[in-house]
């Protein structure tokens, strides 16, 4: 796998002191089951959440027109948590004050340099309940491929963001991830979960 400006290693692992914790915290539950059994749960949540607000992002689904159709904007990133640099849609956490749909088009031009329209936002989805309380919307955002800012996007990325953007035909996207996946890269669960939906799509012939 070529990574270049990726190039990440972990240097070292061990349990996190609470008091250092800067975008999470550990939450121990304790609830009833069914039968009235009291049991308990481990679970993490962040805390990067603004006052009032139950939502901690959004994932962007990017659809290129191209005069060879239809390519869905991806990117690679380095995450430390699995050490593998992995295959995702862009993403970001909400701020103060804004929509879902904000959001997206912010995170899009932010992370891509692309200028987008929000068109359509799912229901609230949660990433890992059994582990996290971690939730986004998928906002469906129109780019405009006519319009001169998208004809050479410059993404506007942080000083600890190192990102790669790259575009696949959503027609063979099920097939494109298996490559990548071969070549070493970590698929995220966002994206996988689009692909197989194609791919039912495809063979039920919704």
């Amino acid at each position: 796998m070529s990574t270049s400006k990726l190039d990440s290693k972990t240097v070292s692992r061990g349990p996190l002191n609470p008091d250092e914790a800067r975008w999470t915290r550990l939450v121990k539950t304790t609830y009833t089951d069914p039968l009235g059994v009291q049991r308990t749960w481990e679970s993490a949540e962040r805390t990067t959440r603004p006052a009032g607000v139950e939502l901690d992002g959004v994932g962007i689904v990017a659809i290129l027109s191209k005069e060879g159709g239809s390519e869905l904007l991806l990117q690679k990133q380095y995450r430390p948590p699995i050490d593998k640099v992995v295959i995702e849609v862009p993403a970001g956490l909400i701020d103060a004050g804004e929509t879902p749909e904000q959001c997206a088009v912010r995170e899009l031009l932010e992370e891509t340099g692309y200028v987008g329209e929000a068109e359509q936002t799912s229901p609230v989805m949660f990433n890992d309940p059994g582990m996290c309380n971690t939730n986004l919307h998928m906002v469906h955002v129109k780019v405009d491929m006519s319009l001169p800012a998208n004809q050479n996007p410059k993404p506007q990325l942080e000083e600890n963001e190192f990102i790669e953007c790259f575009t696949v035909p959503l027609s063979s996207l099920f097939d494109e991830l298996e490559r990548l996946e071969k070549e070493g890269y970590a698929i995220d669960a966002r994206i996988g979960t689009l692909a197989e939906g194609i791919e039912l799509a495809k063979k039920w012939k919704l």
